[in-house]
């Protein structure tokens, strides 16, 4: 099996291939149908640092999102470093779930299948599906949309919200999810997205899921001492294979 691998310079610089890492979770996301063409942002706080983030400038579109356009901004909403300007929301929304929170990369969108869910008056995600039980008690809801993310105030409130969760559903908005590193946070968004699209397929359906017990639940949340593959190892091989993915159909994130 091949492995994607970065050039030597650049694979032991954290800070680029975080860059690496962030444009291929990007250019992932269109093929994943989980974008707005320009719009919503994932950020990575810069490795070695605590205040600042890397960020997509406003106005490039996803699917050509490269390492070498990322730039760096702090709770300010400046500049740091790189070309472009800082849109707001992600000031508002990304800068205090890094600093509260302490995730080292945040996820947001307004995936299709998501924000469909979080249209509805009941909107959560049940445990009628062994990738749904996953996420059970590790989402955070917030029930009351209140506009466009235009001060850091509404960042610290959906910080306080989400706490130690991994995902927050945004009512009548889209979700946000959290990790440690962009593989495991854009797993999650993945996971997500696929939980969600077979909840409202099985919804449309009229009639009722089956959710699984709290103790079916618990055994699928217990991992086996005879797994091979830790959770950790899933989430690289898995982001692993989807850069091999962009190799051949959208090379030219790691530029």
């Amino acid at each position: 099996m091949s492995v994607h691998t970065l050039p030597t310079s650049a694979a032991t610089d954290p800070i680029w291939q975080a860059k690496v890492h962030l444009a291929a979770a990007l250019r992932l996301a269109v093929l994943d149908g989980l974008e707005e063409g320009i719009d919503n942002h994932f950020t990575m706080v810069v490795p070695g640092r605590t205040d600042q983030y890397l960020l997509l400038p406003y106005g490039l579109h996803w699917s050509e999102a490269r390492a070498s356009d990322m730039v760096v901004f702090n709770d300010a909403g400046e500049t740091l470093e790189g070309h472009g300007v800082v849109e707001l929301s992600a000031q508002c929304i990304h800068a205090p779930l890094h600093r509260i929170t302490g995730a080292k990369v945040v996820l947001h969108t307004h995936q299709p299948w998501a924000t469909a869910l979080n249209m509805l008056q009941h909107n959560r995600l049940l445990a009628a599906s062994q990738t749904a039980a996953f996420f059970h008690g590790r989402i955070a809801y917030d029930d009351h949309y209140q506009g466009l993310a235009k001060t850091m105030a509404e960042g610290e409130r959906l910080a306080a919200m989400l706490g130690d969760k991994h995902a927050m559903f945004l009512k009548n908005h889209g979700v946000i999810t959290v990790g440690q590193t962009v593989a495991q946070a854009y797993r999650r968004l993945y996971k997500l997205e696929k939980a969600c699209q077979t909840q409202v397929l099985a919804m449309g359906t009229g009639e009722p899921l089956e959710v699984m017990s709290d103790e079916v639940i618990a055994e699928v949340l217990q991992r086996s001492p005879n797994d091979r593959h830790p959770i950790a190892e899933r989430e690289r091989l898995y982001f692993e294979a989807m850069m091999r993915v962009l190799d051949r159909v959208n090379p030219g994130y790691a530029d």
